[in-house]
């Protein structure tokens, strides 16, 4: 039989896919793609690849095994996400951070997070504290074991356990808002040396307040928490100029 016969056999056998239905190359396309910007973008909220940095596609389709398709589709999603700035005939950069941005965000979320505090502190009950020293545990043992990574996904539970123990759900939204857009930053604040200690240590004054059902204690020791976050961020953001830039 004919290569022409065989391929008309095939194709009768196997009609092209109807309906919306996705093709199995197209698939696995778009799931390379995925992979691939979850990789970069872990690397880029990580700090592995710093703000600024070239992002080189011939080497990530190297060490991935991909083509070129998969990983220039993920950096075009990650710089519509504004985490990549691509610059033509230059190339793809990581993007870098907006000084006045940051300040805001994080201006914001002291002044709701410091009343949510207090409120917190008037309604908690003993699920709440439970839930708040458990997680202070973990927090230890992250920072025992050196776990950046795993330090930061209990610090935004132990700040979403505070925030939603009063169902505000519109400040909740705001603040999960606030978290995204300062996630890259805050993740990058918990290298300096020390810091993960200092910020278990900032958390246990927070939730010693809310448990004591002190709501005046409990709005202080939470603003003295992010305040404290907001000045490392200055100092980080005036020894590192060259990660930051600033918004005309």
């Amino acid at each position: 039989m004919s290569g022409a016969a065989t391929g008309s056999r095939a194709l009768a056998t196997h009609p092209p896919e109807r309906g919306g239905a996705v093709a199995p190359d197209t698939r696995a396309r778009a799931s390379k793609a995925g992979h691939v910007y979850r990789e970069i973008k872990e690397a880029i909220l990580a700090g592995t690849l710093q703000p600024g940095a070239p992002i080189d596609k011939a080497a990530l389709c190297e060490k991935l095994g991909m083509s070129r398709f998969p990983v220039t589709a993920a950096i075009n999603r990650l710089a519509f996400e504004r985490l990549v700035t691509v610059e033509p005939q230059h190339g793809s950069f990581v993007a870098r951070i907006a000084l006045r941005d940051v300040r805001e965000c994080m201006l914001v979320r002291r002044a709701i997070e410091g009343d949510i505090a207090a409120e917190v502190a008037r309604r908690a009950g003993p699920d709440l504290a439970e839930a708040l020293l458990r997680n202070l545990r973990y927090q230890g043992a992250a920072v025992a074991a050196g776990d950046r990574a795993g330090l930061y996904a209990l610090d935004v539970a132990f700040h979403g356990a505070i925030c939603g123990a009063v169902a505000f759900h519109h400040a909740e939204a705001m603040l999960d808002g606030l978290r995204a857009r300062l996630e890259r930053t805050r993740r990058i604040l918990m290298t300096p040396p020390g810091r993960m200690a200092e910020t278990v240590a900032e958390h246990e004054a927070v939730a010693a307040a809310i448990v004591a059902g002190d709501p005046d204690w409990a709005r202080t020791a939470m603003r003295r928490h992010l305040a404290r976050t907001a000045a490392l961020f200055d100092g980080f953001a005036a020894e590192n100029p060259a990660l930051f830039f600033t918004v005309p």
